[in-house]
């Protein structure tokens, strides 16, 4: 099966390549000078081509950023530096915006931090180390965890801001990151280094260890090795006031009714006895109260002093049948910083074997444990309940006194009506602070190791690899979960006493029983990715010119990689493995995922690729390169890139490209389980739109009867990869040693996006997705498919810019550097045929990146003898609050209520760092800084979101940490 038709541009594009690769292949070693080998050491091979080349910084979009600029602004990690990227986009990729309860994709991900370009998604921004692939983290299956790369011991970082599969094939299609160690050191050498925030929480610490003996030229041999310890200690919401829900004036409360002290609920046969539309009428304007906390009523103690972070229901805001109820402020109840404990080592072994031929070894492996906490358990229970669910609260001799007093305390305000009936059992929706936060621990062990061989022949570069990487992680519950059939019992018995107000305790009988159906240390799952890949790449000049004074070069090579996944668990998660108390009823709300279970998958790649620098003329100069892969299971896709550099003056250059990218699914998308789940209670009608156009059931009309299929859910063994179209053309202009600034417009189209699809889609768009309304011999509806499907896609456009000024001053040197993002477009469709939609850039989304208009980094940095400062200015622009569906309360997004401070737009979030270093004691280099400077908080945001570290404010665009003092040490003892 053909992954991509060639069109005939791109056939056109192959023949060229074969016509100059022939002469790179037939090219005959010639000997070279002196003169040729100082030139050739000095180019060097930048990512983004296979070339080695010394116009890098004007022929490509690539942002270098060296190690002594990452420590003066105390930055400790590969996630701290993506959020000051502006490229970086403002996704759900770090350690903050991830830390919800995951479901779906987002399983797996605990304790993940992905690299998110262009807004393309972290599965779509491929992530090197020293230039070559890692395996994707073992759980998620689809992005390269951070935390894994050895950052400690990198001497650089290399971005390319553009698509990049024409050189390294699949995920390249948001650009590249690569992460660069050293390749030769002497010496020994400790570093030390502490973060600690103003307000408390969040503390990072860690220390560093570098050693290396042997010189490559004296010896023929040089090794070294570098060891990590880090601890990023945990952030509650607790320990910071802007995660406050409860501001009701400006439109945000919790919709959350679960707090320490139960909430009444009604429901038939408990003692609120109404259907769920009805309830009880208030004495004040016969309005239906459906949710009632005897605290909140008149008279009573108030919400706020009935439990710890509750507070009165925003009925006005949410639902007016809530008036009396007691909501709880989950957001200050999650964590707004995971805890993550890192240990890395990595090292390296070089051999010369002669001037002109080197091996080396080297070896990565990391630990990474990482702490998800959330709020502690919320039990909602149900008359009649089922396997999963819990019972009310019952009238026995344990119960009278409390059940009495919640009965006196209704009919107090309510009166004596016939809606409710003592000696029903009491709905309740009820936080089991007892239980303990819920937790999940994800360990997570990475390793490379690679073989590798490099040299030159003749005018020819080369260098050829072999490489293992994997990465194995595993999640248990280390706090807050029970096992549902115990749980049931003590909830069924009235022992535990969901209405308890503070200073009061469950008995000692209670406690025992909860610490004895603790499930903590029960594995939620584990999972591997594994990653074999041998390459090889030549390069160097094929000997004849055009019209310009230099050769024509080319690079050549070929790729092979093995890639495997596995994903399983604890059986019992599957309700076929325990039918009584199996699947989500064996621990009351873990997230098992044993429909996601998959034996060993893998697939090999087998790619070739070629690379032409042609001088036309002096000024011109044209890259043309491609790369053909074959997938087993897919087919072959063949991905050209066109590249140029016109400099017309020495302080002028133009360039500009075209590519097409894909990205292959990954293997969970591809072979998660298939779930059959029934139509009913799916909150969609449907009817057979064969029948009946649209979908819709009406009544009395023939063809149009209600119909209830199995709905599918799950992985999808028949996509296809997604592809894409990036175009650039930028500017780089220097006319002195200066200043210098670079602008370019960039382009990227994404179409036949992996995603799953809506039953309203499917319905409205049946004549597309037939095939998915899957019949009986009969012709009647018996399934629909909504698995994964290709369709759709986005439309990114934006500028960037990057202008630096440097002079002399002040007895010292200084130096202005202004980086900047604007994103004009970010647009989406549904289908390959559907127009995209409205421009999203500047409002909210409600997953996935938030399509910031600006972003900048303004920095000034000034130097004097032994000393170095720096300030920085970070920008966020501002944005639309969230309008979506579910994301906003009701009433303000139907327009029915508005607050008096209600605000539609997000403000801008603007944050100031500084840092000093000092190196005036001989092998000592000491930094400090202070990371936002002003300590300005997140802005406000009423997006009510389900993930993240709670409600106020958006994690993809702010750090909750605050004001924070760093302190880095560097000392080398020879």
């Amino acid at each position: 099966m053909s992954v991509r038709a060639v069109p005939n541009v791109h056939r056109l594009t192959l023949a060229l390549l074969a016509a100059l690769a022939l002469p790179a292949v037939a090219q005959e070693s010639s000997t070279t000078d002196k003169t040729d080998k100082v030139k050739t050491f000095e180019q060097v091979t930048v990512t983004g081509s296979r070339l080695k080349r010394t116009d890098i910084e004007e022929a490509l979009p690539v942002t270098i950023i060296q190690k002594a600029e990452i420590d003066a602004q105390g930055i400790t990690s590969a996630e701290q530096l993506l959020q000051q990227l502006n490229i970086a986009s403002n996704g759900s990729d770090n350690l903050a915006a991830n830390n919800s309860i995951a479901s779906g994709e987002g399983r797996g991900n605990h304790g993940v931090s992905g690299a998110n370009l262009r807004g393309q998604g972290a599965d779509a921004t491929l992530v090197l180390l020293n230039g070559r692939r890692v395996s994707a983290h073992g759980l998620a299956g689809q992005v390269v965890d951070l935390n894994s790369i050895p950052f400690q011991a990198i001497e650089r970082v290399e971005v390319l801001r553009d698509g990049a599969s024409a050189v390294y094939g699949t995920d390249a299609i948001g650009g590249v990151i690569n992460f660069i160690t050293k390749t030769d050191y002497q010496g020994l050498s400790l570093s030390a280094g502490t973060d600690i925030t103003q307000e408390g929480g969040g503390d990072i610490h860690h220390i560093d260890l570098l050693g290396g003996f042997g010189d490559l030229d004296t010896d023929h041999w040089n090794v070294w090795v570098a060891g990590t310890v880090k601890k990023n200690q945990i952030l509650r919401g607790t320990q910071r006031d802007f995660t406050n829900s409860f501001q009701p004036d400006r439109g945000l409360s919790p919709d959350s009714r679960g707090g320490s002290y139960a909430t009444i609920g009604n429901g038939l046969g408990s003692l609120i006895n109404t259907p769920t539309n009805s309830g009880l009428n208030d004495p004040l304007d016969n309005s239906i109260q459906q949710w009632v906390n005897i605290a909140d009523l008149p008279g009573g103690i108030g919400c706020e002093n009935a439990g710890d972070l509750m507070g009165p229901y925003g009925d006005q805001i949410w639902n007016l049948a809530y008036r009396y109820a007691c909501a709880w402020d989950y957001g200050r109840a999650r964590t707004l910083q995971q805890a993550v404990d890192t240990k890395q080592l990595i090292g390296r072994f070089t051999y010369k074997i002669s001037d002109n031929h080197q091996f080396y070894l080297e070896a990565m492996g990391s630990e990474v444990q990482a702490k998800r906490r959330f709020e502690a358990l919320q039990f909602t229970t149900t008359v009649g309940a089922g396997p999963s669910a819990l019972d009310p609260y019952p009238l026995n001799g344990l119960t009278q006194d409390t059940y009495d007093t919640m009965y006196d305390a209704l009919v107090g305000y309510f009166g004596a009506t016939p809606k409710l009936v003592y000696g029903n059992p009491i709905n309740f929706r009820w936080r089991c602070y007892e239980c303990g936060p819920r937790e999940y621990t994800t360990t997570t062990r990475a390793m490379r190791l690679l073989l590798g061989l490099d040299g030159t022949i003749g005018n020819w570069d080369y260098s050829a690899g072999l490489s293992r990487s994997s990465s194995k992680a595993r999640s248990v519950l280390t706090s807050g979960f029970v096992f549902t059939a115990p749980l049931k019992q003590l909830m069924k018995s009235g022992q535990l006493n969901p209405f308890l107000l503070p200073g009061q305790t469950q008995s000692p009988e209670v406690l025992a029983a909860l610490e004895a159906m603790s499930a903590n240390g029960t594995e939620l799952y584990h999972g591997e990715t594994t990653t074999t890949t041998l390459d090889a790449t030549f390069n160097g000049s094929l000997g004849f010119k055009l019209w310009a004074s230099d050769e024509v070069q080319a690079a050549v090579g070929a790729e092979w990689r093995r890639e495997e996944y596995e994903f399983d668990g604890p059986a019992l998660w599957n309700t076929t493995a325990n039918p009584t108390t199996g699947g989500s009823a064996w621990i009351y709300q873990a997230a098992g995922d044993a429909t996601n279970y998959m034996s060993g998958k893998s697939r090999t790649v087998k790619a070739v690729y070629t690379e032409f620098l042609v001088p036309v003329i002096d000024s011109l100069n044209l890259t043309v390169s491609g790369r053909y892969d074959d997938y087993s299971g897919f087919g072959g896709t063949f991905n050209p890139k066109y590249s140029f550099k016109w400099q017309p003056a020495d302080w002028l250059a133009f360039r500009g490209s075209y590519s097409t990218g894909f990205k292959v699914p990954d293997f969970a998308r591809l072979f998660r389980g298939t779930t059959e789940s029934p139509s009913v209670g799916s909150g969609v009608d449907i009817a057979d739109p064969a029948k009946c156009p649209g979908g819709d059931p009406q009544a009395g009309v023939a063809g149009c009867e209600n119909i209830w299929p199995t709905i599918l859910t799950g992985g999808n063994p028949a996509l296809k990869p997604e592809e894409s179209e990036q175009r650039s053309i930028g500017v780089v202009f220097a006319p002195g040693d200066r200043f210098n600034m670079s602008v370019d417009w960039w382009e990227i189209e994404r179409l036949s996006s992996i995603r799953s699809t809506s039953l309203r889609e499917l319905k409205d768009n049946y004549d597309i997705f037939t095939e998915n309304w899957i019949r009986d011999s009969s012709g009647n509806v018996v399934q629909i498919d909504q698995r994964y499907v290709n369709t759709g896609g986005t439309l990114t456009r934006g500028i960037e810019a990057d202008a630096n000024l440097r002079g002399e001053g002040f007895g010292g040197k200084w130096n202005i550097n202004l980086n900047g993002n604007y994103l004009d477009q970010y647009k989406t469709k549904t289908l390959e045929t559907s127009p995209w939609s409205a421009n999203q850039v500047g409002k909210f989304t409600t997953w996935g990146i938030l399509p910031l208009k600006w972003k900048h980094t303004l920095s000034f940095g000034w130097a004097r003898g032994d000393w170095t400062h720096a300030l920085t200015q970070i920008y966020r622009n501002g944005y639309l609050d969230a309008p979506a569906s579910g994301y906003q309360p009701t009433r303000i997004r139907t327009g029915v209520y508005v607050p008096p401070d209600y605000k539609p737009k997000v403000d801008e979030y603007i944050t100031y760092n500084y840092s000093v270093s000092w190196a005036g004691i001989d092998k000592l280099k000491a930094t400090f800084g202070v990371r936002n400077l002003l300590n300005t908080d997140p802005p406000f945001t009423l997006a009510y979101l389900d993930y993240g570290g709670g409600s106020a404010w958006e994690p993809r665009v702010a750090d909750p940490r605050g004001r924070s003092f760093n302190l880095l040490l560097e000392y080398s003892f020879w």
